[in-house]
Formats: C-alpha cells, structure tokens, sequence
C-alpha cells in the first residue's frame, strides 16, 4: 500500500486535475462525434499541464444516468481511446481512471492497456445508497483482480462517497479503517455532498487521526481560496468543478488554465505558510 511519504514524491504539486469526459458513445446525450470528445480531453489536459499540474483523472462524467455495476463495452473502449490520447500527448503526466459510478474492474483493465498509474473507486468496501440503487463494495475482486493482471496501479477509494449514503451509520473512523486495512486501499479520499460541495475539515482531521501514514486526499469542493483549510492533514486534491469555466462558444464547462495555475499557487502558499508553523 502507498504512505504518505510514497504519495507525496509521486504527486508534486499535490493536486490531481480532472477530466470530466465529453458523453461517450452509448450515453444519452452522446452527439455522435468522437473527434469531438477526444479534442474537449486534449483541451482540458493542456489547460491542467500549463497550469502546473502533473497529475490527471479521467472519468465519463457526462454518461449520467450511471450504471451502477459494470460500464457497457464502448464505455470502457471509448475511455481507453482517450485516456491513450492523452497519454500520448503528454507522456510524462501521472492519469488515473474513474469509470463511473463503481466500475473498477474496467478501470484496472483500461489502466493495464494504457499505463495509467491510479484508479479511483467510490464504494470499496461496505454499501452504500446512491442515485443508482444500492452499490456494494467488491474490494476482495478488486484487489485480486489487480494482481491478476500484474498491475502496478494505486487504489484511491472513496470514504462516504458524495452522491450517497451509507446503508448503515457507522463510526467514520471504522468506515476509513475498513478501508484501508481490510479493504488495502492505497489511499483514502474525503468529499462532500455532491459535485463542487465542500468537504468537511473536521471529518478530514478525523479521517487522519484515524489513519496517520495512509494518503488522505479531499475530493470535492476545494478551491484557491479554502484549499489551505485542510492542510496539514490532507495529502492532496482532486479538482475539477472549481478549475472549469464556461466557453463562450461552445457553452462546454472547460478546464481553465488561469484557475488551473491560481489554484497550484494557492496550494503552494499556504503549504509554505504550514511549514512555518
């Protein structure tokens, strides 16, 4: 499993960039144009690289409504198309894979195609009730799985996954402590609500009282102007909704590389203003 340390020399700056993929062939609003949705992904990972970052998730953000267990065939193959193009176009940047909303299996297998070096996983272990029904976790396939292809790919799952609830309230130090060390995630993530909702620092402290030397990332609703409340206690971030702006011609919500390069120098500085303390 990953440590602190491990995820700090691997992520520098701390922040993973997301791509939330244009709909993908198969989706309800898929417009028909591959071109198109590869080009939106090329975009948006130009944007993240020239704003300082060196971390990318890419994840079908736009096939709503989910499936809540396996992605259908030209999902994972439209993903796996995209997640080599922009390997190909930036081959130095770490990606990670989100096949949503629990697929992990193709995750992993999209990862072994195209050297993709993490997965992100919402519901690991225990249950959860979300907008697609209720989703177990299947950490005892997952992690098999992953030795079966002879992967080296971290694990990042989801602790209280936003969009859900847990079918049974349990201690959240218990929650993170299943995941990490029955489940063997490599690190644990920490969200609000929904999309673009905050998270709780209180519930981030605890999460690192609970687990001293696991990754602790927080994985919605950050932005320049509250990433320094989580700190020190948080690893890193994923951010996407706080680094988007509208395009005034397409209408599509992109990537900006202004925000991208705002929200790296938050983050330094008040990383810079810890140390001091």
């Amino acid at each position: 499993m990953w440590s602190r340390n491990y995820f700090r020399d691997q992520f520098t700056p701390a922040v993973v960039g997301m791509i939330h993929l244009q709909p993908l062939p198969g989706s309800p609003r898929w417009g028909g144009d591959m071109k198109q949705v590869i080009a939106a992904a090329l975009g948006d990972a130009w944007a993240l690289v020239t704003g300082g970052v060196n971390a990318v998730m890419m994840e079908n953000y736009h096939d709503v409504p989910f499936y809540p267990g396996s992605a259908p065939a030209e999902t994972v193959a439209s993903m796996a198309v995209l997640v080599q193009a922009v390997k190909t176009a930036y081959p130095d940047l770490m990606l990670g894979v989100n096949v949503l909303r629990n697929d992990v299996d193709s995750a992993l297998c999209i990862a072994a195609a195209t050297g993709a070096r993490f997965v992100r996983v919402n519901v690991h272990t225990g249950a959860a009730l979300t907008d697609q029904g209720t989703i177990e976790g299947r950490s005892w396939h997952t992690l098999r799985r992953r030795r079966e292809l002879g992967l080296d790919v971290g694990i990042l799952a989801d602790v209280r996954v936003k969009h859900a609830r847990p079918l049974v309230d349990r201690p959240l130090e218990d929650e993170v402590r299943d995941l990490r060390l029955r489940g063997l995630a490599d690190g644990v993530i920490v969200t609000g609500a929904a999309t673009g909702a905050g998270a709780d620092p209180d519930e981030v402290a605890a999460v690192r009282v609970a687990l001293p030397d696991c990754p602790l990332l927080v994985g919605s609703g950050v932005t320049s102007a509250t990433v320094g409340d989580f700190l020190p206690q948080a690893d890193g971030f994923i951010v996407g909704s706080s680094l988007q702006e509208i395009d005034p011609v397409t209408g599509r919500a992109c990537v900006s590389e202004t925000r991208t390069a705002e929200f790296v120098q938050a983050l330094e500085a008040a990383a810079r203003k810890e140390d001091t303390r």
